[in-house]
């Protein structure tokens, strides 16, 4: 990764692609502008790539990706950056694309929240379900980062820690069982009885030693600078239990919209943008590809993702070079 051009808030950049999104799609699509000879830049308002596979199950295996009967959410993403990296993109990470013009010689100008802009030549929107914001535990803000944490991205630093976990859908049942070998003690934290869950994560956590606690809300969070206990009401008795928690995981979901985008004059149908069978948006030299398009028999999945990804940074490269093939030939015509 060139962090020399993360690291820098005030460098403007001119690229032949710019990429909006680092989930799988958006990482892809680096590496083919990269395979094309484009220079390509990727933005990314998370601090890390990876997009939700990074922030809501790095651990989790994924079972639909072609050629892998199986891979982590994490070494499907370090993959997909190895495979770019030979070609050098620049990440521009924490990073909010704001403001969308057009040059005089029909580039695309994007204004981000840092204050750069960067000039493309073409746009390919790969942000998946737009930006998303987890749903926030209220009775812990004091706590964000000091012990209270939305993701896992890292299961090692729960390791021999008391855990509580806030929810009762997948991602609260996947860290819970990840965890439970790991940590001290994981507790499990549900307003209900009944989980969103898969029934066969739900059954795997519940024959572990992961202690349940249903019908029942966090509504107190305390310690010295860093979480160290929590207060579990009960609805049905209306008891109070304390806990120790040096880690409390609020896996309430989280809000997406498509942010300053909505402003930009593409076309929207129910928060996801149209596009044609070459992956062009509504406006000109703005593709997109992923999660967040839109068109009749869409299947939204990572595998159909790098795909449309491969397409709109094809059809891109023939805009930007009209003696272009749309086509390029596959890889293993070339020379390695």
């Amino acid at each position: 990764m060139n962090a020399s051009l993360n690291a820098s808030t005030d460098t403007d950049l001119d690229v032949d692609i710019l990429i909006i999104g680092a989930g799988p799609a958006g990482l892809y699509g680096a590496y083919y502008a990269g395979f094309r000879g484009l220079r390509v830049a990727v933005l990314d308002a998370l601090s890390e790539p990876g997009g939700q596979v990074s922030a809501m199950y790095p651990e989790k295996a994924i079972l639909d990706i072609a050629g892998f009967p199986s891979v982590k959410g994490r070494d499907l993403v370090n993959g997909l950056l190895a495979q770019a990296a030979p070609f050098d993109p620049a990440y521009l990470l924490g990073e909010q694309a704001r403001t969308l013009n057009h040059a005089e010689d029909g580039r695309v100008v994007i204004g981000t929240s840092k204050g750069r802009t960067v000039t493309a030549g073409a746009v390919v929107i790969t942000g998946g379900i737009g930006t998303f914001t987890p749903r926030p535990l209220v009775k812990g803000l004091d706590f964000v980062d000091r012990g209270l944490s939305y993701f896992v991205p890292d299961l090692s630093a729960h390791t021999g820690k008391d855990v509580v976990i806030v929810g009762g859908g997948d991602s609260a049942f996947d860290w819970a069982a990840h965890l439970e070998p790991i940590a001290s003690s994981v507790t499990l934290v549900h307003r209900r009885d009944k989980f969103r869950a898969h029934a066969a994560t739900v059954t795997k956590v519940r024959e572990s030693t992961v202690r349940m606690l249903v019908n029942a809300d966090i509504v107190a969070v305390r310690g010295n600078g860093w979480v160290t206990e929590v207060d579990v009401a009960h609805k049905l008795d209306e008891t109070t239990t304390t806990l120790p928690a040096q880690s409390v995981i609020a896996a309430l979901g989280f809000t997406a919209d498509l942010g300053p985008m909505i402003e930009w004059g593409l076309e929207i149908d129910s928060r996801h943008i149209v596009v044609n069978t070459r992956m062009e948006t509504t406006v000109p030299r703005v593709y997109a590809a992923g999660d967040i398009t839109d068109y009749p028999g869409k299947v939204r999945l990572i595998a159909v993702g790098f795909g449309e990804a491969a397409t709109a940074v094809n059809n891109a490269a023939a805009v930007l070079d009209p003696d272009a093939e749309i086509f390029p030939g596959h890889s293993t015509e070339k020379e390695s």
